[in-house]
């Protein structure tokens, strides 16, 4: 099986980066997205399994993107953020993230995460 993933951050680098910290016996189909809009137009065109967020972007940031996505059938949502102060942890887990992951990505720490969350 193939596990439909979107990373969601507005460095072009830090996607790469994200995307090569996934495990490598994981079957991917990977998208990505520059910013909330994005992510949200790219879950309309197509539902995900996984969802990697980035906290901090321009136009709709990752607290935004959670929040519209209230009431919905969420993915799971693992937030991958230079803040990490409680209160941050706090907010996205409060909003339906599953996860809280300090950048930058470690890939034992996601491959870690992943395996409590069910993914691998």
């Amino acid at each position: 099986m193939t596990l439909a993933v979107l990373v969601v951050d507005d460095s072009a680098i830090s996607r790469k980066m994200v995307i090569r910290s996934l495990p490598d016996d994981l079957r991917t189909d990977i998208s990505q997205a520059g910013n909330g809009h994005e992510a949200l137009a790219a879950l309309r065109e197509r539902p995900r399994e996984l969802v990697l967020l980035d906290l901090n972007m321009p136009e709709m940031d990752g607290y935004q993107f959670l929040e519209a996505l209230q009431g919905k059938v969420l993915p799971t949502i693992v937030v991958l953020s230079g803040d990490i102060q409680p209160k941050a942890r706090e907010r996205v887990m409060a909003l339906g993230a599953r996860a809280f992951i300090k950048k930058p990505v470690v890939a034992a720490t996601l491959s870690d995460v992943l395996k409590e969350c069910g993914i691998v």
